[in-house]
């Protein structure tokens, strides 16, 4: 048994989609287990970038088996779309299987998510309006319609005949806007039906016999530790759940199967959209790194928050996840920085805090506690091994581990492939 999983540690954005292209060099099968098309990966190979939203990070490997797991909820249109693209690009899709578990993103999801938000006003979440909340709710609900259901002609009108009567009452009445044509929307993913077909398949059974036959299963988590559900800077977070055992429950793949569990760590913080964020630099540094960085989303293009490196946040997803390795990424975005803060903890009435707080109120009026390191001052884009990093960069990553109290396993001082280093074989 052979598995890898590799998660984000911190509010995504982490440059998980390039340390899964990097670990899908080695794989058989690469399983994506949660999340939708707010979730987006850039993968750059030989200088050309590739935007992921739904497909698995391990597309670019034609000879890969990417799944699209039942955790995941799917808009047909933009699969489709990315598909389309890939292949555009010369990217070969043989090899996709989409999970008839799935639930199917509709077009009334989007509408709610949209209205929702207009009508919260200064609260609102900042969710990227692409339906995936209002799809998690129908599935939560047991309203939801999955991939499986839209395969089924008979099965999938009958489901979205009664959806459409609830959610056009829902708009009249409470939202105040205009509702969805039964016909038209019925036509339109009959539609995308059969276009998927050919990709549609049980994958909590070819997951598992993957892993029984001994092939090399990655499992690439979408969004990060911070935006769980259950565990993130609720209510500021997502719909789903980007963890470890989420990767589990998103695959259908038990957790005695699971090893190899890798954190992404960027090697500085960022979150997009409303939420506490106690490592943020709202003056020149913050500026510095998002433009260094180019921290602005891969979907939405929305400017992220940015902020020092917060090992608080990544302990704490080190428990979570009982993470194996870090992966630091963006190592590089930091060279030009004469002194580098790491944020060790936090502070609240003068009392350093010894867990992770679950409170927002508190969260958002803790003081962070910050340790100050020498900074490089020298590209490292080009260092090949470990050993060619500055010491200075070599004590920044160190620190980090030791705060965190997990061991490294990768070092990313670039976008691309080969600017990888790796100091544990995962594979």
């Amino acid at each position: 048994m052979a598995t890898a999983m590799v998660i984000g540690t911190q509010w995504g954005d982490e440059g998980k989609g390039k340390i899964v292209d990097y670990l899908a060099q080695k794989a058989d099968v690469v399983v994506r287990s949660q999340g939708g098309n707010n979730a987006g990966h850039t993968v750059v190979v030989d200088d050309q970038a590739f935007a992921l939203r739904l497909l698995p990070s391990g597309i670019l490997f034609s000879d890969k088996t990417c799944i699209i797991g039942s955790g995941v909820v799917v808009n047909p249109a933009v699969l489709l779309e990315e598909i389309a693209g890939m292949t555009s690009k010369g990217v070969q899709i043989s090899k996709l299987e989409i999970s008839t578990r799935a639930h199917v993103i509709m077009p009334y999801h989007i509408r709610i998510d949209e209205e929702d938000e207009k009508l919260k006003g200064d609260a609102k979440i900042g969710t990227t309006k692409n339906g995936i909340g209002p799809c998690y709710a129908d599935k939560v609900n047991r309203v939801g319609i999955r991939v499986g259901d839209l395969m089924n002609k008979d099965v999938f009108a009958e489901k979205l005949r009664m959806n459409i009567e609830l959610k056009n009452r829902l708009f009249e009445k409470y939202y105040g806007c205009e509702g969805f044509d039964y016909d038209t929307v019925l036509k339109e993913y009959l539609g995308y039906a059969d276009q998927i077909r050919q990709y549609v398949k049980d994958t909590d059974y070819s997951a598992n016999v993957y892993v029984a036959e001994g092939k090399k299963v990655l499992f690439e988590g979408a969004q990060a530790t911070m935006l769980d559900l259950d565990h993130g800077t609720y209510p500021f977070v997502t719909s789903s759940n980007p963890t470890a055992g989420g990767a589990c429950t998103g695959s259908g793949v038990g957790p005695r199967r699971m090893e190899n569990i890798v954190g992404v760590v960027k090697a500085y913080t960022t979150r997009v959209g409303a939420g506490p964020f106690p490592a943020e630099q709202i003056n020149e540094i913050g500026d510095m790194l998002r433009n260094t960085g180019h921290e602005f989303g891969t979907v939405t293009g929305r400017p992220r928050r940015c902020g020092w490196l917060d090992t608080a946040v990544v302990k704490y997803a080190a428990m979570l996840n009982s993470l194996d390795y870090l992966a630091i990424t963006r190592l590089d975005i930091l060279d030009n920085l004469d002194t580098i803060k790491i944020c060790t903890g936090y502070k609240f009435k003068g009392e350093l805090l010894k867990e992770y707080p679950a409170s927002l109120e508190v969260l958002e009026n803790v003081e962070p506690v910050y340790e100050e390191m020498p900074g490089w001052k020298t590209p490292i884009s080009k260092c090949k091994s470990y050993d060619e990093l500055p010491e200075a960069a070599r004590h920044y990553v160190e620190r980090i581990s030791q705060l965190v109290g997990v061991p490294l396993g990768i070092v990313s001082v670039g976008p691309n492939r080969n600017q990888t280093i790796v100091l544990k074989k995962i594979f």
